[in-house]
């Protein structure tokens, strides 16, 4: 069973950074595309940035030049840095593992305010 847990999520002043982390466990972590997605209220899931098991990053625009996703396949882990936050980038933050379905974790709140 596919377990993924993030941690890190909080409360900055906008210009201010975090980093998350999400611990997978269950899975061949070294195989899978992981992402980070976000959740605001009253929007759908979206894309923030993802990682092959090569190292392969993509951003979404909004998120470019700001945030860099990481990994460490030796700690089953994955990353998201990042800075200069805004105040739209405040929601709950998921990790997802990218398989033949989507796996979750619970997700952690980020707050920025201006």
């Amino acid at each position: 069973q596919v377990q993924l847990v993030e941690s890190g999520g909080g409360s900055v002043q906008a210009g201010g950074s975090l980093r998350l982390s999400c611990a997978a466990s269950g899975l061949t972590f070294s195989i899978y595309i992981m992402g980070w997605y976000r959740q605001a209220p009253g929007n759908q899931r979206e894309l923030v940035a993802r990682i092959t098991k090569d190292g392969s990053r993509y951003y979404a625009d909004s998120v470019k030049g700001r945030f860099t996703i990481s990994r460490d396949n030796a700690k089953n882990s994955v990353y998201l840095q990042m800075n200069s936050l805004k105040s739209e980038d405040t929601a709950v933050y998921y990790c997802g593992a990218l398989g033949s379905s989507v796996s979750w974790g619970q997700g952690t709140q980020v707050t920025v305010s201006s």
